[in-house]
């Protein structure tokens, strides 16, 4: 970095010092909004919300069980359904608790099993990534930012990428336990 630059990034961050200084104990107090043209450049201001914290009521055993089946199942589903469409692109996979389904020009969803937070996460090339907990309430996994289930966003977008029906079958989860 050059001198010149140097000394003009070291006068904007004293003038903005000196701008906060204060007679309390406390000697000074960062302003609000930068006033430096150069800090308003490094200044990230945070535009999603913040994250919602879902504590899961939900046994280790429990959650394993829930999340298995529930992979197993949209496997399954997956894979007839893919058969039945006979397109070469369009594959799924499924190891090590990630499931992929690649539909070609229409992108490639990422499914996966999060132990540690007793969560199901998708990342869709449609809506972006989700988090699903498990609702005892409604048996199902369930986004608790639009109050969504798993098996219904991904009937929907899959309906409307493969121009027909799709029902993956995900919902009343225990009782095919």
């Amino acid at each position: 970095m050059r001198p010149s630059v140097t000394r003009l990034v070291s006068r904007g961050a004293r003038a903005a010092l000196t701008a906060a200084r204060v007679s309390s104990p406390q000697r000074y107090i960062r302003p609000t909004r930068p006033t430096c043209p150069i800090a308003l450049q490094h200044t990230r201001w945070l535009s999603t919300p913040a994250p919602f914290i879902n504590e899961s009521h939900l046994t280790v055993d429990r959650y394993n069980e829930l999340s298995d089946m529930t992979m197993d199942s949209m496997l399954e589903s997956l894979e007839t359904l893919l058969d039945d469409l006979g397109n070469p692109k369009y594959e799924v996979e499924y190891h090590s608790g990630v499931l992929t389904l690649h539909l070609g020009e229409h992108g490639t969803y990422v499914i996966n099993k999060q132990p540690p937070n007793m969560q199901i996460w998708l990342s869709s090339p449609h809506s972006g990534p989700k988090r699903y907990d498990y609702s005892d309430d409604r048996d199902d996994w369930i986004y608790s930012r639009d109050d969504r289930s798993l098996g219904e966003l991904l009937n929907e977008e899959l309906s409307e990428a493969l121009g027909e029906k799709v029902d993956l079958q995900l919902s009343n989860l225990s009782s095919k336990l």
